[in-house]
């Protein structure tokens, strides 16, 4: 059995502003950096033979920095895990979008990477991953849309909810079938709140 643990990136300052980032290579802040030291820290005591990363520098750092606190070994950076590119709408918000565009934007062509299109390139990957560390358990840090899109595509049945900065999403391959152990788990956050409020 082969399991992959999605993890979206840490928080960008584009996360906060709701502009969206695509293929734009924005860093972490210091929000960011705090959450992926929390989930590094709970991932100490799991196994995990392998950590592969989008390129993009908010997933590489977030890659980088549970690497480094739970001793995965280096990450490897793989072009193919990157979010999907908006067009001309990455780098705006909704306000701007509206703005340039009217509330009818949504039904214009900017050149959107479509979900099939996102697809194909993820699954191609996630099959070499699979294959190349079959019967292993592999960490990938990647992107929200990203990740959402390859659920769909993977699962039988796919979950409610938004991916969050930083949860964790885990999937095992069963003969030809994929399945969902956790999925868009933050407890890492959680429960460092409870420990600071408390």
């Amino acid at each position: 059995m082969t399991t992959l643990g999605f993890i979206r990136h840490g928080t960008t300052d584009w996360n906060i502003s709701g502009r969206l980032q695509g293929q734009n290579d924005i860093p972490l802040n210091e929000a960011g950096r705090w959450q992926a030291q929390k989930l590094g820290r709970r991932l100490i005591e799991e196994r995990w033979d392998a950590v592969v990363s989008s390129d993009l520098i908010r997933a590489k750092e977030t890659a980088d920095i549970i690497a480094a606190m739970s001793n995965f070994g280096p990450v490897r950076a793989e072009r193919r895990l990157r979010e999907r590119t908006h067009g001309r709408l990455d780098g705006t918000t909704l306000e701007e979008r509206i703005a340039e565009w009217g509330e009818q934007w949504k039904s214009m062509d900017h050149g959107v990477e479509s979900d099939e299109r996102l697809f194909e390139r993820g699954i191609a990957c996630i099959s070499e991953l699979s294959a190349e560390y079959e019967g292993k358990r592999v960490l990938v840090v990647t992107h929200g849309a990203f990740i959402a899109v390859m659920l769909q595509g993977m699962l039988a049945d796919m979950p409610e909810g938004s991916i969050q900065n930083t949860s964790l999403t885990i999937v095992d391959k069963r003969a030809a079938s994929w399945e969902c152990a956790l999925f868009n788990c933050t407890a890492h956050l959680q429960s460092e709140r409870a420990n600071q409020i408390g």
